[in-house]
Formats: structure tokens, C-alpha cells, sequence
């Protein structure tokens, strides 16, 4: 399993946060006493939920050692971090709210967790999540194809590749286990500054668990090949530039579902 670093997935902080805040500011809840964040990562948006709700004790559960490590400089008497999975973690009572951020597409078969993730709440209860869109994009794509390239395909065979579907397909599902839905998709089109900057947005997220699998002279290899070949697709554009030069766009198309369970 591969291992999260939180200063890497912290580099592009403005850009991954902007879509927390789109589907929590959906989320129509008036004063709920208990809300997690499964998936919270290195914490700084779970704690920026105790500000949303100021009577809540919020509880953030993630996978990552590293990352609750890193989410514990956030803890306060409201906020308290859990390393558990996500599948698997039960709170003691039913919840008012859950917030899930850019996580399910990880845990396979995420869908079939809805029904459970449902329980969990008390009725009236909301459940939001938002799951990336963009696996057809090239930076998906071209990292898929070199990965299964016969020099490295022995290495990263087998390993865990997020997915999700389409915002109806949510939707549907939520409506038919009797919730209140509402779903939609967004494409954010973030410019991102500095050398190969789609690829160190990736190599924080996506591409992780690839470049963990390889020894150090294949990862370098990979690194080289993949760099240029996102380079060749996501060209830096000189008029987007600011101090710093030139802008790369990254379309990244995210998925929103806000559901409410039905008393």
C-alpha cells in the first residue's frame, strides 16, 4: 500500500481545497452536533469544518499514518483524528453530517459502501462527497499506458487505480436507497505555475502508489519519459504567466453529490 505525503499533496493546497468548500457549502445542515471527514487527510479543511459549525465535534478518519500525523497539529477539543479505514471505521453514535473529499474513487466498489455510509447517519442526516472525473484525461491516460510498459509493468501490475462515474449514476443510486439528491459536475480549469507542474500534481495524488512501486532507476526512467509526454499535452502558455513565467492549464473535471437521509 502506498504511503500519502502530506507536504507533497500540500503543494497545490488552493487548488484541491476549492472543491471542499463547493460541496460543503451545499450541504444544508443548521446545527449538527456530530460530523466526520472520512478521508481528511492532512486536516486543515476537517478543521475548518468546527468554523462551519461551531457547536459540531467534528471527527476526521484517514488511512494514511502519515496523514493523520501531519492532521494532529489541527486537533483541538472539537476536532480529533482517527487513523482508520474509512470501509471499515464506526462511530459510537449516528452522525448529522459526513464529508467525504476526493477519497471514495480509492476504496474499490465505493458504491456498494453508500447503503453502509447512510447508516451511519441519523435521520435527516447528510451525506456529501466529491470524486475526481478527469481518469480519461491524459494525465491519467499517459500515466496508465506507461505503467503497463514492459519495463515497468512488472512492478506496477495489480495496484489500486481509483475510479468513479458520472453524477446521475450517484444520484440514482442515492434516490433509489430513498435519500434527497442533489448531484453535479464541475471542471475546474487550474493554472498551475513552475517546472512540470502537472506532474507534481499528480505525483501527489494519482500517481503515487505507480512511482512508489518502482526501484529508484526505474522511477527515475518513468519520471523522465512521463514528464515529457505531459509536457507535449499540456503545453505552458506564455500569456497566462505571471512573475514566475509562463502557466500550464490543468482541466480537472470533480463530481458532487449532496444526499439527505429521509427521517
Amino acid at each position: 500500500m502506498a504511503s500519502w505525503s502530506p507536504t507533497t499533496y500540500l503543494a497545490f493546497a488552493d487548488e484541491r481545497s476549492r472543491p471542499f468548500f463547493d460541496l460543503t457549502a451545499r450541504v444544508a445542515a443548521i446545527a449538527p452536533d456530530r460530523v466526520a471527514d472520512l478521508g481528511c487527510g492532512p486536516g486543515q479543511l476537517t478543521a475548518s469544518l468546527a468554523e462551519r459549525w461551531p457547536q459540531a465535534q467534528i471527527d476526521g478518519i484517514d488511512s494514511s499514518p502519515e496523514m493523520i500525523e501531519a492532521a494532529a497539529a489541527y486537533a483541538t477539543d472539537r476536532v480529533h483524528f482517527t487513523l482508520a479505514d474509512l470501509a471499515d471505521w464506526q462511530p459510537d453514535r449516528p452522525l448529522d453530517v459526513i464529508v467525504s473529499n476526493a477519497t471514495l474513487q480509492w476504496v474499490p466498489g465505493h458504491r456498494d459502501l453508500l447503503p453502509a455510509l447512510l447508516e451511519r447517519l441519523a435521520p435527516g442526516g447528510w451525506l456529501a462527497f466529491q470524486v475526481p472525473g478527469n481518469f480519461d484525461e491524459p494525465s491519467h491516460v499517459l500515466l496508465h499506458d506507461l505503467a503497463a510498459d514492459p519495463r515497468f509493468a512488472a512492478e506496477t501490475r495489480g495496484l489500486r487505480r481509483p475510479a468513479s462515474v458520472d453524477a446521475a449514476s450517484y444520484l440514482t443510486d442515492l434516490a433509489e436507497l430513498g435519500c434527497r439528491v442533489e448531484a453535479w459536475e464541475t471542471t475546474y480549469l487550474h493554472v498551475l505555475a513552475g517546472p512540470d507542474p502537472v506532474f507534481r500534481w499528480i505525483s501527489g495524488t494519482g500517481a503515487r502508489p505507480i512511482l512508489q512501486a518502482l526501484g529508484v532507476e526505474q522511477r527515475i526512467e518513468f519520471e523522465q519519459v512521463y514528464k515529457a509526454r505531459l509536457r507535449a499535452a499540456y503545453a505552458e502558455r506564455p500569456s497566462l504567466g505571471g512573475p514566475e513565467g509562463g502557466g500550464t492549464v490543468l482541466p480537472f473535471r470533480r463530481i458532487f453529490v449532496v444526499a439527505q437521509r429521509q427521517s
